[in-house]
């Protein structure tokens, strides 16, 4: 069995815990995840939600650019910092 056809055949479950694991860097029984292991997982992720027509929104590492431009045009900045007056 080639890469390709394990990843097609991948369960949704098993990949959201592959997923999970990526995000919290620990394995569902709370084993840590490897730096080796967190890349393939990865690797692994990133090619099902490909094969599989993931909406972009929900794929690993997507950054909402809506937000990011709606802010840049003038709207108030969350992250700014807070004055204290005497």
């Amino acid at each position: 069995m080639t890469y390709e056809e394990l990843i097609e055949r991948l369960d949704p479950t098993v990949y959201r815990n592959l997923k999970q694991a990526i995000e919290l860097g620990k394995w569902p029984d709370g084993r840590p995840v490897s730096e080796q292991q967190r890349s393939i997982c990865m690797e692994a992720v990133i090619y099902y939600e490909n094969r599989h027509d993931i909406p972009e929104n929900e794929r690993v590492g997507y950054i909402n650019r809506d937000r990011k431009n709606k802010r840049a045009k003038g709207s108030a900045d969350v992250s700014s910092p807070i004055r204290i007056l005497n």
